[in-house]
């Protein structure tokens, strides 16, 4: 839990300086974090990326062939799982805050989920690895046999977020670093992280509901408050941008790639079908063939 270094007991410092809330009767103003959608960053990046490769042929979208190449998979597919990550989020209850994709540092870095509410200050780092098996143990974790570096990534996400957020509250704000995998395999954890919650999607909403309160209504409200602020996190902080297009722009991308999944499906089923046609109706053929070539 987190001390209350204050003498007026009420885990705030005396006469905090005035900064945006959200309250009962509050909205927040444009241009806050708040207004960020899920996979803002990835969702960008993906676009940009689109736009410098080659678009499919007519030939190609006849067959499905993937309207995504080696540059823009990766993009599309944390998106994806960002948005799977979300949509749990998104059954927190109303004393949470949830906030996506915050710039972070001076670059492009991003933190995928911010989470504010009685249990704490959370950072989620979301992979994408659908129906692979992830293994844990200590500081080692590997994805389908491959060592990942996401624990210590999530580690330093974490302790940056406190070191911010401790910075612009005015109070020492503790954060839990938690890493989640989108529908995985199977998740092992023979030794457990020192302070990195490694859980699956399916997990995360059974396992945050069970966290116990550790944040009064007011150190919330301030927690809340200076998170929302974009310079809280970056440095030089760019403009909200316009997330509706964006989402607009990333879901035509998505029915596109779901469609050549089903043309291709489709023309695999119709191959398959030839040939179980093919293979039945032999006989057939060969029966009125032979004779005919050997009588002539």
């Amino acid at each position: 839990m987190i001390p209350d270094p204050f003498p007026t007991g009420t885990g705030l410092p005396p006469d905090p300086p005035e900064v945006p809330g959200k309250g009962p009767d509050t909205e927040l103003s444009p241009g806050l974090l708040t207004d960020r959608v899920p996979g803002q960053a990835v969702m960008a990046e993906l676009l940009a990326v689109r736009e410098r490769d080659a678009p499919r042929s007519r030939l190609g979208r006849v067959f499905g062939l993937d309207p995504l190449t080696a540059d823009s998979r990766p993009w599309y597919t944390g998106a994806v799982g960002e948005l799977a990550v979300a949509r749990v989020l998104a059954r927190l209850g109303p004393e949470w805050t949830v906030l996506h994709a915050v710039p972070v540092g001076a670059g492009t870095s991003d933190i995928d989920h911010v989470l504010i509410g009685p249990a704490g200050v959370y950072t989620v780092n979301t992979k994408n690895h659908s129906n692979q098996r992830i293994w844990v143990a200590g500081r080692t974790l590997m994805v389908a046999g491959t060592r990942q570096r996401y624990l210590p990534n999530a580690m330093h996400e974490a302790a940056r977020a406190a070191k911010l957020l401790s910075a612009a509250a005015g109070l020492a704000v503790e954060v839990t670093g938690v890493l989640v995998f989108v529908e995985p395999k199977g998740i092992t954890v023979r030794e457990r992280p020192e302070s990195i919650t490694v859980l699956s999607d399916g997990q995360l909403l059974r396992w945050l509901n069970r966290r116990r309160p550790v944040l009064t209504p007011e150190q919330i409200a301030r927690i809340v408050a200076v998170a929302a602020l974009p310079g809280t996190w970056h440095r030089q902080p760019a403009g909200p941008g316009d997330a509706v297009a964006l989402q607009r722009a990333f879901d035509a991308v998505r029915t596109e790639v779901v469609g050549a999944r089903r043309r291709r499906a489709a023309w695999a089923l119709a191959v398959a079908a030839c040939f179980v046609v093919a293979v039945f109706k032999l006989p057939v053929i060969i029966a009125w063939f032979v004779p005919m070539l050997v009588h002539g």
